[in-house]
């Protein structure tokens, strides 16, 4: 089995924690926090994609860079 790794300032307890309350959330909380998110930046869009075109897109963002 592999060691765990974390970015910087994160552990084992922080991401239970994490987990925890996102376990917690409802579903009323997750639209409102999708919401947020959408209208964060004008620069950025929320899509729906068909899951067989992840691995592409993917790819294609990690191969992106911005100006």
């Amino acid at each position: 089995m592999n060691e765990q790794r974390f970015p910087k300032g994160w552990d084992e307890q922080r991401v239970q924690r994490l987990l925890a309350e996102l376990d917690a959330r409802t579903d009323e909380e997750w639209v409102a926090a999708d919401e947020v998110a959408a209208a964060d930046g004008a620069d950025q869009a929320v899509i729906t994609v068909p899951a067989a075109l992840l691995p592409e897109i993917r790819r294609l963002l990690a191969s992106h860079t911005t100006a």
